[in-house]
């Protein structure tokens, strides 16, 4: 590639952040007509779908996680699918079945596969712990290759495609812990607290009355796959890959880096995954701040919603009232 051309691609790259940064302002704007706060959470959803990932929306019933999703949708010109997981729901459900099909004319039966829910651009996977683990186990394949295979054949699904999935915690009854491998699948898992008083001030208000919201189309597909491969291109320094690798490496307790509290509380620290969506997040942090390049502090912002669903913490932990989010603010200390 020439010299002039560099500096093409490198000018349009430039229009390309700042365009996204409009757009994620507006982006912004229409989900605050439904969702009062949850900013940084409304964040942390759209570097997932930029760094094409997945992200797991941990919370209690009641906290709108639902409906945040749904309204992020509905902001995206993408197909949407919901799926409800219940406990008696089977993995055919959700990739879809095939049927026996009977030509009129000829009286000839033959197999039709019939797409399921899974076939779409915005998955909603509603409550997934409520689910067995052979029925959560559907996803993996979509999620990690996108492509879905079923009936003897193989599918690929359209792009963009992201699963957005909410969850109860583990603690609640009648839920089924998600099995590590899935847990894997995903970018971020985010934890959604509360509302202040003065935010449940204006849920009420707002949602308690006659008027319902009208939300614009920000975004349609062609956008979110120019923004992810945007994303991919944004440049990194060694320095901070370096770092992403080394924070990753002090969450295994085998390895010699790894400080003496993670060697007490930890069976299981993070695989490479976690490093790539380390970096991953890191970029799409600062293409979302208009700045061309990430530093170590974007990987740091990240870090807790990529690392602590991959620590897996031992008997140690418990006795001493320590989880997997406390270990990662303690390695993130100066």
């Amino acid at each position: 590639m020439s010299q002039e051309s560099n500096k093409q691609g490198k000018a349009s790259d430039v229009d390309g952040i700042s365009r996204l940064n409009r757009s994620f302002g507006e982006l912004r704007q229409e989900v605050a007509k439904v969702i009062i706060g949850q900013d940084e959470i409304v964040k942390q959803i759209f570097l997932t779908i930029l760094s094409r990932g997945h992200c797991l929306l941990v919370g209690v019933p009641g906290l709108a996680k639902t409906l945040l999703v749904r309204t992020l949708a509905d902001a995206l010109n993408l197909r949407f699918s919901r799926i409800q997981f219940t406990p008696d729901l089977m993995p055919s459900d959700i990739t879809g079945t095939e049927i026996i099909e009977e030509n009129v004319k000829t009286g000839e039966r033959s197999f039709r596969f019939v797409k399921g829910p899974l076939f779409g651009n915005i998955i909603l996977a509603d409550e997934i712990n409520r689910t067995p683990p052979k029925t959560q186990s559907a996803l993996l394949e979509a999620m990690q290759e996108y492509r879905v295979t079923a009936a003897g054949q193989t599918f690929q699904l359209e792009q963009p495609f992201f699963v957005l999935a909410t969850q109860n915690p583990i603690e609640q009854e009648g839920t089924y812990p998600l099995p590590e491998a899935q847990l894997d699948r995903f970018m971020f898992n985010l934890w959604l607290d509360y509302p202040s008083f003065d935010e449940e001030v204006r849920i009420v208000q707002s949602t308690t009355g006659h008027h319902v919201p009208s939300i614009n189309k920000v975004l349609a597909g062609s956008d979110i796959l120019y923004f992810q491969d945007l994303v991919r291109r944004v440049p990194v320094a060694d320095s901070v890959v370096k770092y992403a690798v080394e924070l990753a490496n002090r969450t295994r307790p085998q390895n010699g880096s790894a400080p003496d509290f993670v060697k007490q509380f930890v069976s299981y620290g993070a695989g490479p995954r976690a490093s790539q969506y380390l970096i991953l997040a890191a970029k799409a942090y600062a293409a979302l701040e208009n700045r061309l390049s990430p530093d170590v502090d974007d990987v740091r912002r990240t870090a807790l919603p990529v690392l602590r669903h991959r620590i897996i913490t031992n008997f140690n932990a418990e006795a001493e009232n320590t989880n997997s989010t406390e270990i990662v603010r303690r390695l993130l200390e100066p």
